[in-house]
C-alpha cells in the first residue's frame, strides 16, 4: 500500500509495521551526543575509548542519542551513565559530521559544555572506557577523538565568559 501527500508529489511508502531490522539501519547516519565537561579548576574530562569509532583514543564523554530523547536529556544522561556525574549544561559548542568510513562509521556529533557539580567522577562503563582522566587545557593528550578535537577548538575560540556569582 503506498500513499500520496500532495498532488505532484512522489508517493511515499506506507508506514512500517514491527519496525526495521538492524541491518536496515546498516549505512544510516547516527545521532552520538558529545559533552565537554569543564571543573572549577579548567580541567576537561577525557575518555580513553576502548571500542570503535576511534577505539584507543582520548574522548569527550558522550553516546547514542535514544528514541523521543532531546539532544540535551541525552547529555545529562549519558554523562551519568559514562562517569557518574550529574552536570549543569552551558551551551551548544559545535557539531561534528563524524565520517570514519575505514569503521563503516557515519555518525551526527552536536556536542556540549557542561559543568560538573559533583567532583565525584569515575569510571562507570569500564567496558567501554579503559580510563577517565581530567586534563589541563594545555596539557591534553596526542590522540583526541574527531569529536574531542573539535569540542575543544570549539571550547578555545570561545569569547572570555564572566564569572556569574554564586
Amino acid at each position: 500500500m503506498r500513499r500520496v501527500t500532495k498532488k505532484g508529489q512522489q508517493p511515499m511508502p506506507a508506514p512500517c509495521r514491527g519496525g526495521a531490522s538492524p541491518a536496515h539501519f546498516a549505512n544510516q547516519p547516527r545521532v552520538g551526543v558529545g559533552v565537554l565537561l569543564i571543573d572549577e579548576s579548567g580541567r576537561l574530562l577525557l575518555t580513553l575509548r576502548r571500542r570503535p569509532p576511534e577505539a584507543g583514543c582520548w574522548s569527550i564523554v558522550g553516546g547514542k542519542l535514544d528514541f523521543l530523547e532531546t539532544l540535551e536529556q541525552c547529555a545529562v544522561r549519558e554523562t551519568f551513565e559514562e562517569v557518574g556525574a550529574a552536570i549543569s549544561i552551558d551551551s551548544l559548542l559545535c557539531v561534528t559530521d563524524h565520517l570514519v568510513p575505514a569503521e563503516g562509521q557515519h555518525w551526527v556529533s552536536p556536542a556540549f559544555l557542561a559543568r560538573v557539580s559533583s567532583r565525584d567522577t569515575r569510571n562507570c562503563e569500564p567496558d567501554k572506557t579503559q580510563e577517565v582522566r581530567w586534563f589541563f587545557l594545555d596539557a591534553l593528550p596526542p590522540n583526541l577523538t574527531m569529536t574531542a578535537h573539535n569540542a575543544i577548538n570549539a571550547y578555545k575560540r570561545r569569547p572570555p565568559q564572566v564569572p556569574t556569582p554564586v
